[in-house]
């Protein structure tokens, strides 16, 4: 049987250090510390940065083949610990198991695609005589490496959304420090692990839990040449504020829609809609938070959909029969639960659901809701969809952009005409037709606008941002 040991170290330099065992990490269903880890200092965020510096020109001068080596022992060694990184995300995270298989699939997937990609990382031939004041002139460029980069990954997917930082960085020659989410740092620093049985130069990497007070070198440091950071709106446009001349990428949030239109097949948008509602406790930023539906088969969905709710088993996330766990802690229920609390007192109708046992939350779907209020405009990070009626396309996509994120949309419809006039006037990343705005495959583009951030990721997009053109111009005459 997995079993976590009890403390595990930093990554400083390429290097495990146990400086202190600080940090302590919960079960986030039982509610006991699973396991402790040490707390990085802003001195050992200061050698890591000053260590990034250090392997700019080694990293750069790493040959193809040697960056895809690297990935290749992790794709290998994260495939001979795949029920460890699991069981370690369903006691971190709450996730569960089959759910953190799964997330340990997309790793195994992200750290693949990174493998192929490093050794194609092109440039282009250009001419330059376009007109006689250019003659005999012609531009040849290239990516190089960035430099040292900056990466705070988040909680809700602490083992993908974490090497959708690192293993670019590695694929193109980037050093790195890392900061995981402080609720759930163990799988980076499992990566960490693998990372430091390779022959990286030193201070290719650090990967350091920390405090947010403590942190603050990731965000302002000018050594740093770029940010990454996934998380709230709020925090990721505060440190984009504090960032400096840096480059800043940011997968922030979002109040996903997802449109059923009249002609939609309604027992498969049912399924797919339940999924990207509940998954893992609705903690996703893509997770399917308003349901448009169409008139015409608005009744008929929903009592599918709320039949379809009631029958999810909450608990422990270890149960391979459990679909909603808990949620990361309990002050984030009762967040949640003060939202929809304020829906019903607005008039909304709730259709299942709505209650709260410390960090446990039933599914819940709403009705009937004021479209003022939090539960539809603000993120809810939670088990929860509100049902909404269209009459009409251009009314469903009016909605849809209503809202002051765009991350990702989803539309159930056959007729292809609406499609495409979905992804001509949709305001988000990405448009998911017949599936829901929840679909993520690792080397598509992904990320948002307006306030769902700046920027893509998906693994070549990111290699694009950590990288910058060099050109070289010859005159041949």
């Amino acid at each position: 049987m997995t079993k976590l040991k009890d403390t595990y170290p930093l990554y400083l330099n390429n290097k495990a250090q146990q400086p202190n065992t600080d940090l302590e990490v919960t079960d986030k269903f039982t509610g006991e510390v699973a396991f402790r880890t040490a707390l990085a200092s802003p001195q050992i965020i200061d050698e890591a940065i000053a260590g990034a510096v250090r392997a700019t020109e080694p990293m750069a001068r790493l040959a193809s083949y040697e960056r895809k080596a690297v990935l290749e022992h992790c794709v290998a060694r994260f495939k001979e610990r795949q029920e460890e990184l699991a069981y370690a995300l369903c006691v971190e995270a709450g996730k569960p198991i089959g759910d953190s298989e799964g997330e340990v699939t997309r790793l195994i997937d992200t750290f693949q695609i990174a493998a192929e990609e490093s050794v194609r990382i092109g440039g282009e031939i250009m001419p330059l005589d376009i007109s006689e004041r250019a003659k005999g002139y012609q531009s040849m460029w290239k990516r190089v490496p960035l430099g040292p980069c900056s990466f705070i990954s988040p909680f809700n997917f602490p083992l993908n959304l974490a090497a959708h930082k690192i293993a670019p960085a590695i694929a193109v020659g980037c050093p790195f420090v890392l900061k995981p989410a402080s609720k759930t740092p163990l799988g980076a620093l499992i990566i960490g692990e693998v990372l430091a049985e390779t022959d990286l130069p030193e201070g290719a990497f650090s990967i350091l839990p920390a405090s947010r007070d403590g942190a603050d070198l990731f965000t302002t440091d000018e050594r740093l040449k770029l940010l990454s950071f996934t998380g709230s709106d709020e925090v990721g446009w505060a440190l984009k504020a504090k960032a400096g001349k840096k480059k800043v990428i940011l997968e922030l949030g979002g109040n996903a829609a997802c449109v059923i239109d009249a002609d939609a097949d309604l027992e498969d948008a049912c399924d797919r809609v339940i999924t990207g509602t509940f998954y893992q406790s609705g903690q996703s930023c893509i997770s399917v938070q308003r349901v448009l539906v169409h008139e015409q088969v608005y009744d008929v969905f929903r009592d599918k959909l709320v039949a379809a709710a009631k029958k999810l088993k909450a608990g422990d996330p270890k149960d391979r029969d459990t679909f909603i766990g808990p949620m990361i802690d309990t002050g984030e229920a009762e967040r949640l639960k003060g939202w929809i609390d304020e829906a019903v007192d607005g008039g909304a109708t709730l259709l299942c659901g709505g209650g709260q046992d410390g960090q446990m939350f039933e599914a819940t779907l709403l009705e009937n809701v004021d479209k003022a209020a939090k539960i539809v405009n603000e993120e809810a990070f939670g088990p929860v969809a509100v049902l909404m009626k269209f009459a009409d396309w251009d009314e469903a996509l009016a909605e849809v952009n209503r809202s002051e994120f765009g991350l990702q949309a989803g539309i159930f419809t056959r007729d292809l005409f609406k499609v495409m006039e979905a992804w001509d006037r949709l305001e988000v990343g990405g448009v998911m037709v017949n599936d829901i705005p929840s679909t993520r495959v690792d080397n598509m583009p992904y990320g948002g606008v307006k306030n769902s951030g700046l920027g893509r990721e998906g693994v070549r997009f990111a290699m694009e941002d950590m990288s910058e053109i060099r050109n070289l111009v010859i005159r041949r005459t």
